[in-house]
C-alpha cells in the first residue's frame, strides 16, 4: 500500500476512535406485557436517588420521566439505563387511544415476599413490572386505577452529549457511575486507560457503577465500554483530565447511537 494512503487510513481510524461511535443505531426490541404501579407524588421527590446510583434524576439529565424495575427486569443492575415505552392497555383506566410514554431505569422494586405476587407483591418474580414514577404514570392512565396492565418495548434511549462519569473512591479504588448512555442504555463491560497505564478491566460493582483498584491519581483517564444488549464497544478517550478528583462528574464526546 502506499505510504501516504496508509498514513490516511491511520488517521481516519484514530478520529473515528477518538469521536467514540459505535457502528450501527440500536433498533429496540419486541412488545411484550407487564403491570405498572407508581410511586411518589406528581414532583417526583421521592424517586431521586435510586439503585442505579444516579443521584438527582434533573441534575443527571433524566428528571420525571424513570422507572423502578421489578427483580427479573434489573437484571442485577445491568438494566441500568435502558429505555422502555410503555403503554396501559387492557384496562378502562387507559387514556383513550393508549398514549405510549418512554421512560428510563433507574431504580430497582425489590420483592415483597409478605404478600401475593397478585395482590400486593407486584414486584416478586417472575412478574414484569414498572413502578413508574406519578408523572410517568399520569401520561398514560388515571392514576387512581393504581395498578394497569401495559405493554412494553425496549427502545434506543436519546441522549443529547457525551456519556458522563461520575467519580468516587480514592487514591487505591476509583469507583464511576455511568451515565447518560445512548443507544441501548446500558454497559457490560467497562474499562480504563490512564495515561501512564495500559487497559485496566473494571468489575461492575452494582448498579450502573464500575470500580477499578488501581492507583490512578493524576493521570488522564480514558474509557473503554462495551454495551450489554448490542456488544458495540466504544471509546472514551481523555474523559477526564489528570486534575480529577473524587465527586466530580467529567462529560465525554462519545457515545452509543
Amino acid at each position: 500500500m502506499d505510504q501516504s494512503l496508509y498514513r490516511k487510513c491511520l488517521v481516519i481510524l484514530s478520529v473515528m476512535g477518538m469521536i467514540g461511535t459505535s457502528s450501527a443505531a440500536y433498533a429496540g426490541g419486541p412488545w411484550r406485557r407487564a403491570s405498572a404501579t407508581f410511586y411518589g407524588d406528581e414532583t417526583a421527590r421521592e424517586t431521586m436517588g435510586g439503585a442505579c446510583g444516579y443521584g438527582n434524576l434533573w441534575n443527571s439529565g433524566y428528571g420525571a420521566a424513570t422507572s423502578a424495575l421489578s427483580t427479573v427486569l434489573f437484571n442485577d443492575g445491568y438494566s441500568c439505563g435502558q429505555c422502555f415505552q410503555i403503554r396501559c392497555v387492557s384496562s378502562p383506566n387507559c387514556y383513550y387511544g393508549s398514549p405510549a410514554t418512554v421512560v428510563t431505569a433507574t431504580n430497582i422494586c425489590p420483592p415483597n415476599w409478605g404478600q401475593n405476587s397478585n395482590n400486593g407483591g407486584w414486584c416478586n418474580p417472575p412478574r414484569a413490572h414498572f413502578d413508574l414514577t406519578k408523572p410517568a404514570f399520569m401520561k398514560i392512565a388515571n392514576w387512581k386505577a393504581g395498578i394497569i396492565p401495559v405493554s412494553y418495548r425496549r427502545v434506543a434511549c436519546k441522549r443529547t452529549g457525551g456519556i458522563r462519569f461520575k467519580f468516587e473512591g480514592n487514591g487505591y479504588w476509583l469507583l464511576v457511575y455511568v451515565m447518560n448512555v445512548g443507544g441501548a442504555g446500558d454497559i457490560k463491560t467497562m474499562a480504563v486507560k490512564g495515561s501512564r497505564t495500559n487497559w485496566i478491566n473494571m468489575s461492575h460493582n452494582w448498579g450502573a457503577s464500575y470500580q477499578a483498584f488501581s492507583s490512578l491519581y493524576g493521570q488522564s483517564l480514558s474509557f473503554r465500554l462495551t454495551s450489554y444488549t448490542t456488544r458495540q464497544t466504544i471509546y472514551a478517550w481523555n474523559a477526564a483530565p489528570a486534575s480529577w478528583s473524587a465527586g466530580q462528574t467529567y462529560k465525554s464526546n462519545a457515545n452509543f447511537s
